[in-house]
């Protein structure tokens, strides 16, 4: 195989921890490669960004910052109308960002919307990375019309799908909104395979799988094990879903007089560790936490399933304890579980009981240690970072 010229690789995402995470080791693998990699994001994120070598792009977004559940409602087209709205301001930013500076390939999450419209119009390679499940043949019928065709016949939903066709219209392509949502020309899903429903309907013509692409993140930091820990367990609901401080005091009062135990619980920054009342001395609270890191060498993980933090898990070959917040972390959970790496414990059932029963009961199962083993060798074979960065390489030689 012929290594490419270097190229010009424009990578495009939003300002989220769960979107920007995925893509950082396939664009600093990318940049060691010889490629010239530029990354358009918003300000906070540009330090993450240009740590990998890449070149940040700064736009101003109108999205809700990463962090803050409550500003992205509850209704369905509370989650949708803020991406097309996001993509519609920024797409001029970018075009003047890149004017003179075009190019050889774009690369963009599933959010980022303005991207595909930057491929067509600079005739150049697209390729999305999809840092969660992708659709199956089936899906639209099977999944997406029940939640959906309700949607597009109120008043809202017609306005939303009239202006975003109007949009796509527009900008020279010729593609409905739901295709141009769910359905892109080629796709590398940053994920293990087994984290994917239906994987075996799945186009592979469009789609690849190449397994959790983690790679170094010593510029997260370390994070070291006490020396006198038996075991330890990580607590995390990740970035977004963490103002729970009556699921964290459920927490203390499970696993605060556990022998042998030591419990290191993320609260993120809308819980005052003052809310907790009394942190047991075998806890270790803090706001933020090198997961990666940390579940490395961690024997358990209670966390809400987000995509990056199960497929780490899996990874690192941590039994989970999965308790699911918000949109695809649901059938997360409920694919850990059937893996036989885990349990699913409903948010409203998550007492002290329950959680440590789950967590004891995972830990001392010879059955889930042997399965566990399995997928973290599964996907460690899948490829990985250098595989996602061959596959993007392949797509500049067409």
């Amino acid at each position: 195989m012929t290594t490419p010229r270097p190229a010009h690789i424009a990578m495009f995402s939003i300002a989220a921890h769960g979107h920007v995470n995925p893509s950082l080791d396939v664009i600093r693998e990318l940049v060691a490669r010889g490629h010239r990699v530029t990354y358009a994001i918003p300000e906070s994120f540009a330090e993450r960004v240009a740590a990998t070598g890449a070149e940040p792009k700064m736009y101003t977004s109108t999205l809700p910052a990463d962090g803050d559940p409550d500003a992205w409602g509850t209704e369905v087209m509370d989650h949708m109308e803020p991406f097309l709205a996001d993509a519609v301001q920024a797409l001029p930013q970018l075009i003047a960002a890149y004017e003179g500076d075009e190019p050889d390939l774009v690369l963009y999450d599933i959010t980022a919307y303005p991207a595909r419209v930057l491929g067509h119009r600079w005739q150049v390679p697209v390729v999305q990375l999809s840092p969660n499940l992708v659709a199956w043949e089936g899906y639209e019928h099977e999944v997406a019309a029940a939640v959906m065709d309700p949607v597009k016949r109120t008043p809202r939903g017609i306005a939303f799908y009239e202006g975003f066709a109007a949009w796509i219209a527009e900008n020279g392509m010729d593609i409905d909104p739901d295709t141009f949502m769910g359905r892109p020309d080629r796709c590398l899903a940053v994920i293990p395979r087994a984290m994917q429903p239906h994987a075996d309907r799945v186009d592979e013509s469009v789609y690849t799988f190449t397994g959790p692409c983690q790679g170094d993140r010593a510029d997260q930091g370390d994070w070291e094990r006490p020396a006198d820990a038996e075991k330890v367990l990580l607590i995390s609901l990740g970035s977004t879903f963490t103002k729970q401080p009556g699921f964290y005091r459920a927490c203390i009062e499970a696993f605060g007089d556990l022998p042998g135990w030591h419990v290191l619980l993320q609260i993120g920054k809308q819980v005052d560790v003052r809310e907790l009342g009394t942190i047991p001395a075998n806890f270790e609270v803090r706001s933020w936490i090198p997961q990666l890191a940390v579940l490395q060498k961690a024997d358990a993980f209670i966390t809400h399933a987000g995509m990056g933090g199960s497929q780490e898990g899996l990874a690192c070959g941590v039994p989970m304890v999965a308790v699911p917040q918000a949109v695809d972390q649901f059938g997360n959970a409920a694919l850990i579980e059937e893996l036989g790496v885990g349990k699913h414990v409903p948010m409203e059932r998550a007492d002290a009981a329950t959680l440590r029963a789950a967590v004891l009961e995972l830990v001392n199962d010879p059955a889930v240690a042997a399965r566990s083993a399995e997928l973290r060798a599964e996907l460690a074979a899948e490829g990985g970072t250098s595989y996602a960065a061959d596959l993007i390489e392949a797509e500049l030689r067409k």
